[in-house]
């Protein structure tokens, strides 16, 4: 029996964009009963084409649960290579680092070493969407709308509606955005966001190299930026690889984009260095400004902001999704208790429990993620002496580095029931 609503009959969620964090949304949210509607302007099989996206997203350990609670791990599983461990590291603008770093190992999180999970895993994209996609394909509450795009909407008391360039009209009881840093839904409710250019373009890219990375991840502080290495699974023809997030100064980066392949293999390998032997860039190179926005506030009548609409984070810590993986645990389970109750799942105060529930976790993030970067993406010596001396200070408390790891792995907080590995 098809349980969607009619058009008439309002969704109990509809999600505006179906980028990673809204299709995993409307997936977590029709599994927890609550019937959706996906819409996105893109039609959802062009977003699993190996061109459309070249990045890999790192799943910290928690985030890992979620996937697993939804029966979607394990056909992420043979394509999501774990990070056992992260080597942090300062460097100069040759490249070498210096030989003050900081090294966390999973297995100081665990009170067994022996069984210790993974502080993460690094999956591609294009297999996050068609895993995600799949299983959306066959949730019997949830509604894909693609391709198509909002013209117009309504909220009030009791609900919203969306009306959509096919001449559609959508009756929901709560609008979610998960349109990404830019999208219009934020701007024409009003809320504003605090925003502002890195001045720097992350340069995404896979490498192979000749011996293998053993799940260590790397990440080499560069006067440019972070000159992060991240550990894929192995190529189909058996070579190593790893996800390469290079940042760097606008300007620089410009130059760099431009240049042929010999001269960008050369840049690229005096910045990776020679500890997996000889390394190049193996396909296309793809190029993302970075810019910091963080939404004044997360909700409005009958609205809501999830992900990178909520916050878009820079990614000198892998954890920007991670983050939106939290947003999408705790708006489900809000919502799933409200309908559970017989209370109204878009109203006020299913919102404010979402909103006071994740700012604080956020706002922290965002914090921590700024700080680092402006802290580390400079060449000045007396300020690269200190830090190399408190990436060697951490590194000599082990309490400290347990103490990382766990929050890393997303081990700490008040933790949605999905990223605990249960339904809400």
């Amino acid at each position: 029996m098809d349980r969607r609503p009619s058009d008439r009959t309002p969704f109990d969620l509809a999600i505006v964009g179906a980028g990673l964090n809204g299709s995993l949304l409307a997936l977590a949210a029709g599994e927890s009963g609550l019937s959706s509607a996906l819409i996105d302007r893109v039609p959802l099989s062009a977003m699993t084409e190996q061109g459309f996206d070249g990045r890999t997203t790192a799943i910290a350990y928690t985030s890992q649960r979620l996937f697993a609670a939804l029966g979607l791990w394990d056909e992420l599983a043979p394509n999501a290579e774990p990070i056992r461990d992260i080597r942090i590291s300062d460097a100069g603008h040759d490249g070498r680092a210096s030989p003050l770093f900081l090294h966390f190992d999973h297995r100081e999180a665990s009170d067994d070493p022996e069984t210790a999970a993974p502080m993460g895993w690094i999956v591609e994209n294009r297999f996050l969407r068609s895993a995600i996609l799949r299983r959306l394909a066959s949730c019997p509450r949830v509604e894909l709308v693609s391709p198509d795009e909002v013209v117009d909407s309504d909220r009030g008391p009791d609900r919203a509606g969306l009306v959509l360039k096919s001449g559609r009209r959508i009756a929901t009881r709560l609008i979610a955005s998960a349109e990404g840093r830019f999208g219009a839904t934020r701007e024409e409710a009003g809320i504003g966001a605090r925003s502002w250019s890195y001045d720097q373009i992350a340069i995404v890219l896979v490498a192979r190299h000749a011996e293998p990375h053993r799940g260590v991840a790397q990440e080499k502080f560069l006067p440019g930026g972070p000159f992060a290495i991240l550990p894929m699974t192995d190529g189909p023809g058996g070579e190593h690889r790893s996800s390469i997030v290079w940042t760097e100064r606008t300007v620089i980066a410009r130059r760099l984009l431009e240049l042929d392949e010999p001269a960008f293999q050369a840049e690229f390998a005096r910045r990776f260095g020679d500890h997996l032997g000889p390394v190049a860039p193996a396909g296309p190179r793809w190029s993302y400004p970075l810019r910091l926005v963080h939404a004044e506030r997360y909700t409005d009548t009958r609205l809501v902001l999830v992900g990178d609409a909520a916050h878009g984070i820079h990614p000198i810590a892998g954890q920007g999704y991670n983050l939106g993986v939290r947003d999408i645990a705790a708006l489900v389970e809000v919502m799933a208790d409200a309908k559970r109750l017989g209370l109204d799942v878009g109203g006020a105060d299913t919102l404010e429990r979402y909103a006071q529930w994740r700012r604080a976790d956020n706002f922290t993030m965002v914090a921590a993620t700024d700080l680092l970067n402006r802290l580390f993406s400079n060449d000045i010596k007396p300020l690269r002496l200190a830090r190399d001396a408190g990436l060697a200070a951490v590194n000599r408390v082990p309490a400290l580095r347990k103490f990382f790891v766990r929050h890393a792995m997303g081990l700490v907080g008040d933790l949605p029931k999905l990223i605990r590995g249960e339904r809400p």
